[in-house]
């Protein structure tokens, strides 16, 4: 997963709030629900210590945003100024997850997260779309209307001008479809789609995908939930955060493969252990951040995170004076952001040593790398 969607987080001064709590609205009093769920984020805030104003940053967030469709979990990130991320996750945790803390905690949005992805929902049906365009964090929409008609066939097969009237109709429809996949394409060419999300009736959006260049087709999705205009907002999202978790699980997959055979053939671009990946880290070497079972594990820093180590021996003889102690599964992620690296939640089949690995962009040097 990139990291763009945290810069933010790199500026803001603590202590953070970060929650992830049952969002869904498919009770019978959600109003009643929410307020409940809320009370229990609170609970948790305030038996951290959290300060009134950040309490209240969290409250704002948490009962001020529209609700979503259906099913659905919640992340909020937030200081005192207000909240930084606030975000619909496809992840229900049965209980809140609370924390206050000097840093954030954004290893389950990491694991959970559609923000970073791009691509685009479509719904089509014989006179044109209406697409909605998701860029990261950022959503837009706009409507393509080709105008041409006419799109009904004449209902009678018997008028001498049936074979013409048809003829215009099967032209037209083509035509408005061409003008859709023309600017599915200009779209997904200038912000670089992972994923197109086609749904409609099934002519049209089967005519759509069709029409589509074959390197754009191949990452088109069909969805079965309603015509253009009756489109189930429910089953569309289920469907597209389903694609997107497999998405999201078959890049992870693909990096532990990447880094099992980059540690087997030592090639030095694959080093796990919190020593090697704290040094990767400070020479902004990194890659891909990969991270396990962290446990409880910490590891310290001076007033910033440019220099990070396992402990303070290793800081004092880098020259820096370790003036922090901070939860290794709250900075390693944040200093991961600060050098642009992409971050990944790794499940079971990698044994890393203390729960943590990496990816790197170049190969470190012996003496780098020892930490």
């Amino acid at each position: 997963m990139r990291s763009e969607l945290f810069q933010r987080l790199l500026e803001a001064r603590g202590p953070f709030a970060s929650v992830y709590f049952d969002d869904s609205h498919n009770m019978t009093n959600p109003a009643a629900d929410l307020d409940v769920r809320w009370r229990d984020v609170r609970r948790g805030l305030e038996r951290q210590g959290a300060e009134p104003a950040l309490v209240s940053a969290v409250e704002h967030a948490v009962l001020g945003a529209r609700p979503p469709v259906g099913r659905s979990g919640r992340c909020v990130i937030a200081t005192a100024d207000g909240a930084l991320i606030d975000e619909r996750l496809p992840w229900m945790n049965p209980s809140p997850v609370v924390r206050v803390s000097e840093l954030p905690f954004i290893l389950p949005l990491i694991a959970h997260s559609a923000g970073t992805h791009r691509y685009l929902v479509v719904a089509v049906d014989h006179v044109g779309a209406d697409i909605e365009v998701h860029a990261g964090d950022v959503r837009t929409s706009e409507t393509v209307d080709p105008g041409g008609y006419p799109v009904h066939k004449a209902s009678r097969a018997d008028k001498r001008e049936y074979g013409e009237a048809q003829q215009r109709v099967d032209e037209m429809f083509r035509k408005n479809i061409k003008a859709v996949a023309e600017r599915i394409t200009a779209i997904v060419d200038d912000i670089d789609a992972e994923a197109v999300f086609v749904v409609g009736e099934v002519r049209s959006r089967s005519a759509a995908i069709s029409a589509l260049p074959e390197p754009i087709r191949e990452r088109a999705v069909s969805l079965h939930a309603g015509a253009r205009h009756a489109v189930s907002d429910e089953q569309a999202h289920a469907a597209i955060d389903t694609e997107l978790a497999r998405r999201r699980r078959a890049a992870a997959d693909a990096d532990a493969e990447r880094f099992k055979a980059g540690r087997s053939r030592e090639s030095g671009l694959a080093v796990d252990g919190l020593g090697p990946v704290c040094a990767a880290l400070r020479d902004g070497a990194i890659d891909t951040l990969m991270i396990g079972d962290l446990n409880d594990r910490t590891v310290v820093a001076d007033s910033s995170l440019r220099h990070i180590a396992p402990d303070a021996d290793v800081l004092s003889e880098l020259g820096a004076a370790p003036t922090r102690i901070m939860r290794a599964d709250e900075a390693l992620p944040l200093a991961a952001v600060a050098v642009d690296a992409s971050i990944v939640s790794v499940g079971v089949g990698i044994d890393f040593v203390d729960g943590v690995g990496a990816l790197l962009r170049y190969r470190e040097t012996a003496e780098t790398v020892s930490d």
